[in-house]
């Protein structure tokens, strides 16, 4: 199991860092995308981009792993390494290990969030399972150690209520502004996007808001 985790994460941390080329080269565009910290934001695009999208999500939620998997890197692919689209990733934790995953996540510097987020929902599967709440997040902590965070910086992460109240606070700001009840929820341009969450109907709505054919 740890070599399948060690091999799944180390293909997938170029995602966070907005990697491209050979040797890890960055493009014009793929640069734009790097990972950074917005106030409490996690952040890929570029600042002044037409389109932001905002995506509120629980790292437990079934939904979100799909939509990680399988609309995330064609969106990001068409949109937000294009300059089009800045994505913006907010936890919306629906349980209390979603909220602790969330802690341990935030505790990785920004170029390893989102690779360590992928990996996470990609994993959703042999973490996020079954009723032994600290069972869950004892494997997430081996995922974060292949991530470069150590079991004791894992820990005082989980331990520390500064963190714990800043996941919990963004998940009731987006109740009270959205009015948020299930996830993945996008709130595009400061909207809440109803639409569906297939690639070809957003890429579509997508298009039409930047004015693209």
């Amino acid at each position: 199991m740890k070599r399948h985790i060690s091999f799944v994460f180390a293909g997938l941390v170029a995602l966070g860092a907005g990697l491209a080329g050979p040797a890890g080269a960055q493009t014009a565009p793929a640069a734009t995308a790097a990972a950074r910290l917005e106030g409490e934001d996690m952040v890929i695009g570029a600042p002044d981009a037409k389109i932001t999208i905002v995506e509120y999500a629980s790292l437990t939620c079934p939904h979100c792993a799909a939509f990680h998997a399988e609309v995330l890197p064609k969106l990001k692919t068409e949109f937000v390494d294009t300059g089009v689209v800045k994505f913006v990733y907010r936890d919306f934790p629906l349980d209390r290990v979603a909220l602790t995953a969330a802690q341990i996540a935030r505790c990785l510097p920004p170029e390893r969030y989102f690779g360590f987020l992928d990996a996470l929902f990609r994993q959703q599967e042999s973490w996020a399972s079954g009723r032994d709440g600290e069972a869950m997040v004892a494997k997430v902590k081996q995922l974060a150690r292949l991530a470069g965070l150590s079991t004791e910086k894992a820990d005082a992460c989980v331990a520390d209520p500064e963190k714990q109240a800043k996941v919990a606070n963004m998940r009731f700001a987006g109740e009270k502004e959205f009015d948020i009840r299930g996830t993945p929820t996008l709130i595009i341009n400061g909207r809440k996007y109803t639409g569906s969450m297939d690639f070809v109907d957003l890429d579509k709505f997508l298009k039409s808001l930047a004015g693209r054919s």
